[in-house]
Order: structure tokens, then C-alpha cells, then sequence
């Protein structure tokens, strides 16, 4: 049975909205939660937090008329008790029937997919430089981008397909114009938005490190060579090569204040680098890495901010709300970056997380290689990033 042909239930259960759960979570409140995808979606991806208690009962297992208690005795008690699925079909339809039973139940509207849509823009407080710096956070996959504006000009780094819309609603809402849209390189875990944003006149820019991995669409946008720089009103945004997640990584160092990292440093872990090469090339591309940070990243001043493309649940956030540090605390704080080039090759291949899912298909739909509808690319996004060197926080308290 398709989860999205699920006949309403006869006991009317009210919905809970992905923001509504969200806020839940983050103010510490108990949230139990009861997910009835398949057992395999489950393992890959879920919602997760301190205070959350989920378990995972399939829907399919709630489609016999008398429910077998050993089922029931599977379902938390919650007060009330989420249930969620990929949609919202189905865990509309379990829910009732939990009702039904007398259990206190909402249901997440639209699912998984609603949770995946959730995209909130918080302001980077610590940025001193020039106009304004808002980092843009989606809680399901962990990805990070920036909306960089002043004098009625605007520009977005690492932005995502999905999310089209939103950052030219969210400059036209702030009275600016966007005007470039950036990818610090060939991301592996979501597809692009800079090709969509250039097709709606704003000017794409790709790392022109990063064209010969077999890009298909170069000749179409800008490309950022090192040392280019490039105005948003009175910001100047300084491209700076920093290969080692891949070849092609690169950063942008905004207003001289913070330095947008893509995947080559986050606040609590540095990159993978098997995305490109796989396994046989991944000690030369950390050893690239070790470099990279050591000659292009911690040379810089002690304040300027680190921004990455993407946080895991192993990050913490600053007490802005964003996920960002200073290049002197990371320095003193990520033993890693203090360890010598071998010890630090060694410390990145010995853990590396399982890699993101569908990110074969990613990486040749963002190099132009492989057409990919919005449904489909939102599809293939789900879950997370996965891009760090590791799952645990590299990071000392």
C-alpha cells in the first residue's frame, strides 16, 4: 500500500507544523516521537535531540483490523505522542488509529518532507565587517549557506536549489537586489542553487578551480580564481583556493571578517576528503587539507569568524544561534589543527562517517552531467550531510 493513499482516519487527529516541532526541540522541551517510516529510511535519517525520545514502529504494521498488542506495546507514551512518516499520508492514518486506542497523538504535517523544508536565517552577530551577514540553517541535512547585503545589494553563498525562491524573496523583503550567488565547490550532498538563481538574472559564480572536474555549464557563469574579488555594496568578497575536501574547494572571505569555509573547516571538524577520489585518493587530498588550513586558513587573524557549509549534530551553536567561530578558538580548541601532517592524515582517514547518501548522483547533477527535476532533487538531499571527517566533535571542551 502506497503510505500517501492512506484513507483519513474516522478519529479526527490534529497536526503538529515541522516549525512548531522544531521549537519544541530547541527549547529543551520533551518531545516523544514515534516515526513510521520503513525500518531502512529510519536508520539512514531521523530527527534527533537531547531531550527527544523516537522510536521507529513502520506503518504497515498498524494495517490490520485488530492491532496485534504486541505493536501497541512497541509505541511510547507521549504527551502528546508524535508520529511522523516521509509525507504525512500515513502518519495521519496511524495516528487515528493510536487515537482510536485512546493515545494522546498529533501528527507532523507533511512528514519528513516538511522537516526537510524547514530553512531558518539567523544573523551572525560576531561579523564586524561591512552591511550585514545572515547564515541560513536546514536542521534536517545540517546545511549551512549565507546571505551577504548592504547598500541595496546582495549576494548568497552555497545556496541550495530547493531554496530557489526563498533567498530572492529574502532580499527583495530587506529592499535589496541579489545580485551574485557563490559555490565554494562541487558539493556532494545537495544540489546547487547557483545554475537556478543565474537563470533568474542573478550572476553565477563557480570556483574556476573547480571547472576541470568536468563541468558542464562554466562558459554560462563567473568563475573565481584565487585572490578575485568581487562587491556587494561596500563588502568585499575575497575568493581564497582551499582545496582539500576536493580539488576544486574554495573559500570567501567576507568584509575581511568572516571566512565562508564550504567543506574545508566546520566549528567542530574538518573535512572528509574521499568525495572526489574515493578511497585511494583520500590521503593525498588530506594531506592537501593539512596544508590547506596550515598555509591558507589559520594563518589568518585570531578573530575572524569560521563559517562552514554545513553543521552536524555534534556542533554546537554560538551564542548567536549561528554556527560560527573564531579562526583562534578553533586553533586552540580542534586538536587536530595542532597535530603534525601525518598525524593529522591518519586522524581524518580512521573514522570517516558512511558518505552521503545519493552523492554519486549529486555530484554529476551539479556538474551538469545529469538533469535533475526539483521533486527529484529534493528527494535525493534527504538526510544528512555527512561531509565532516568524522561524526564526533574534534573539538576539546
Amino acid at each position: 500500500m502506497n503510505p500517501d493513499d492512506f484513507p483519513t482516519p474516522d478519529e479526527p487527529v490534529d497536526e503538529i507544523t515541522p516549525d512548531a516541532l522544531r521549537d519544541q526541540i530547541e527549547a529543551g522541551e520533551d518531545v516523544t516521537i514515534l516515526d513510521a517510516r520503513a525500518s531502512g529510511d529510519f536508520e539512514e535519517w531521523h530527527i534527533d535531540g537531547e531531550t527527544v525520545e523516537i522510536e521507529n514502529v513502520p506503518y504497515f504494521h498498524f494495517l490490520d483490523d485488530d492491532l496485534d498488542a504486541d505493536v501497541l506495546a512497541d509505541v511510547p507514551e507521549g504527551d502528546p505522542l508524535v508520529v511522523l512518516c516521509a509525507k504525512g499520508g500515513a502518519s495521519e492514518y496511524v495516528a487515528g488509529t493510536l487515537a482510536e486506542e485512546g493515545r494522546d497523538v498529533v501528527h507532523l504535517e507533511e512528514g519528513m518532507n516538511g522537516w526537510a523544508s524547514i530553512y531558518d536565517a539567523v544573523e551572525v552577530e560576531r561579523y564586524d565587517g561591512p552591511g550585514t551577514v545572515l547564515q541560513y540553517q536546514r536542521p534536517s541535512s545540517g546545511c549551512l549557506g549565507y546571505l551577504v547585503y548592504d547598500d541595496e545589494e546582495a549576494a548568497v553563498i552555497d545556496p541550495l536549489q530547493a531554496f530557489t525562491d526563498r533567498y530572492l524573496d529574502d532580499a527583495e523583503e530587506r529592499g535589496v537586489e541579489l545580485t551574485y550567488a557563490f559555490d565554494t565547490h562541487i558539493h556532494a550532498d545537495h544540489v546547487s542553487g547557483v545554475r537556478a538563481l543565474d537563470e533568474e538574472g542573478v550572476t553565477g559564480v563557480i570556483p574556476e578551480e573547480a571547472v576541470d572536474r568536468g563541468v558542464t555549464y562554466a562558459e554560462e557563469m563567473e568563475t573565481a580564481a584565487d585572490g578575485d574579488t568581487f562587491a556587494v555594496g561596500d563588502v568585499e568578497i575575497e575568493t581564497v583556493y582551499t582545496p582539500g575536501h576536493t580539488s576544486g574547494m574554495t573559500s570567501y572571505l567576507v568584509g575581511d571578517s568572516l571566512l565562508t569555509t564550504g567543506d574545508g573547516l566546520f566549528v567542530e571538524s574538518v573535512a572528509r576528503p574521499d568525495l572526489e577520489e574515493g578511497d585511494d585518493g583520500a590521503p593525498d587530498a588530506a594531506r592537501q587539507l593539512y596544508e590547506t588550513l596550515q598555509e591558507r586558513v589559520l594563518d589568518l587573524d585570531d578573530d575572524v569568524l569560521v563559517g562552514g557549509a554545513h553543521f552536524s549534530d555534534a556542533a554546537e551553536a554560538a551564542e548567536d544561534g549561528t554556527y560560527t567561530a573564531p579562526i583562534g578558538d578553533l586553533r586552540e580548541e580542534m586538536d587536530p589543527l595542532e597535530y603534525d601532517r601525518e598525524e593529522f592524515v591518519e586522524t581524518v582517514l580512521a573514522d570517516m562517517p558512511p558518505r552521503p547518501a545519493n552523492y554519486e548522483q549529486i555530484i554529476a547533477t551539479n556538474l551538469g552531467q545529469r538533469d535533475t527535476d526539483e521533486d527529484e532533487a529534493f528527494t535525493l538531499e534527504l538526510g544528512p550531510n555527512n561531509c565532516a571527517a568524522s561524526s564526533e566533535s574534534m573539538t576539546s571542551d
